[in-house]
């Protein structure tokens, strides 16, 4: 299917109706989905009316993705998105589990850069933000 999707805005809340529109789906298929994957959990307000956050129109996105683009089939879509989600959380703790020592060794050397989970750490320019920030509170 390949289409290019719209531009999600920078709003709280969307309707059904918004987010079909966002994800190029129909909003019946937006219900089916929330009762085969249970990470979309869409808030509820009067008259059962659906409020989706920034992060589901994200994963409705990903579930369309897998479903449409990739072929997967709702169970393997679910058994991928759980996957997913396990290798974002690891890959978030990892980032959490940074030994001290070593942190404390790579700021102690300004010009030391570093690459962890594919991500490239510039130790100075952190350090000198954090010198303009305790200039400013000074």
């Amino acid at each position: 299917m390949g289409t290019t999707l719209p531009h999600i805005p920078a709003k709280r809340y969307f309707t059904i109706g918004e987010v079909a529109e966002l994800c190029g789906v129909k909003p019946h298929v937006l219900r089916y989905w929330e009762q085969e994957f249970t990470q979309l959990r869409p808030m509820k307000r009067r008259g059962n009316r659906r409020y989706y956050q920034h992060h589901e129109v994200l994963m409705i996105r990903r579930i369309r993705d897998l479903l449409y683009d990739q072929g997967f089939t709702i169970s393997g879509a679910r058994n991928r998105l759980q996957e997913l989600t396990h290798l974002e959380r690891d890959n978030s703790v990892a980032l959490e589990d940074d030994s001290p020592d070593v942190l404390g060794a790579e700021l102690a050397d300004p010009s030391a850069m570093a690459v962890r989970n594919d991500k490239v750490l510039d130790f100075a320019a952190v350090r000198q933000e954090l010198l303009e920030i305790k200039a400013l509170l000074s």
